[in-house]
């Protein structure tokens, strides 16, 4: 997308919802739709990002963000400045996530990028990709890449760091999705989870409200593996609410995945 010196004629509220137009300085600019590589990896980006404790509702696909009546901007993923109300969403989100594929208009993402920024998010991830897996962290301060080994500065009020391989890899973005989901219940980690119930095999004498969180946990555990082994669909709200069950409505929901392949 070329610069242009002076404003264009269309408004946000004259863009509907689903429109493949995002706004820029009152200029259209379409949006291709995405390739299935790009569609794919969104979907793990959405995963590692959505089951943050820290951020849980906060995160949503292709919102649309006004900072203004003439700028109408959709990251691929956002984090923040989100309410379940109808229409666009005011301002800007804390974190924006771009996947740029080949084809993608590079002139138009750092404009893109610009006006995230100058609205007021704190970072913008541009996860390439083509070439070396890599994600490019853009702040106000500066632009810095991150490689496929590399963890990604916290941003957007995540409270777990993210590796940049959960961006792109599906086992990387289940292990975080599962850390994730863990963590209000205290543990760290999957090994931790394992260390914990050896521990528990040893010590017989468990009080039953810690009997009941090994058993939701364990059932977290055996869930995300059917997920993960079956292939079978789950957004990221479906996994924030596995958290808020209790032990017998995750019976169910492991017995309903495991036997029939399907949400109960």
């Amino acid at each position: 997308m070329t610069s242009r010196a002076t404003d264009g004629p269309f408004r946000s509220d004259q863009i509907a919802e689903g429109s493949r137009y995002e706004l820029t300085r009152g200029h259209p600019v379409y949006c291709e739709p995405a390739g299935r590589r790009h569609g794919l990896e969104h979907v793990l980006g959405t995963l590692a990002l959505g089951t943050d404790p820290a951020v849980a509702g906060q995160v949503g696909v292709d919102v649309g963000f006004t900072p203004d009546d003439r700028t109408l901007r959709a990251p691929d993923i956002a984090v923040g400045g989100l309410a379940n109300e109808p229409g666009w969403a005011e301002g800007a989100p804390r974190l924006a996530v771009e996947y740029a594929d080949r084809g993608n208009a590079e002139a138009d993402l750092r404009s893109k990028i610009g006006e995230l920024l100058g609205a007021g998010t704190e970072a913008v991830w541009v996860v390439r990709l083509t070439g070396p897996k890599r994600v490019e962290v853009h702040t106000r301060d500066g632009q810095r890449t991150f490689g496929h080994d590399e963890v990604l500065p916290l941003a957007g009020g995540l409270s777990t760091a993210v590796p940049v391989a959960a961006l792109f890899d599906r086992a990387s973005a289940e292990a975080l999705a599962l850390r994730n989901l863990l963590a209000p219940h205290g543990v760290g980690s999957v090994d931790d989870l394992r260390a914990e119930g050896r521990e528990q095999g040893r010590n017989e004498a468990r009080a039953e409200a810690s009997e009941e969180a090994h058993r939701t946990r364990v059932l977290l555990l055996r869930i995300a593996h059917v997920l993960s082994t079956r292939g079978l669909p789950c957004d990221a709200a479906r996994l924030a609410h596995l958290a808020t069950l209790s032990v017998s409505e995750l019976q169910i929901t492991l017995d309903a995945l495991d036997t029939t392949g399907r949400w109960p």
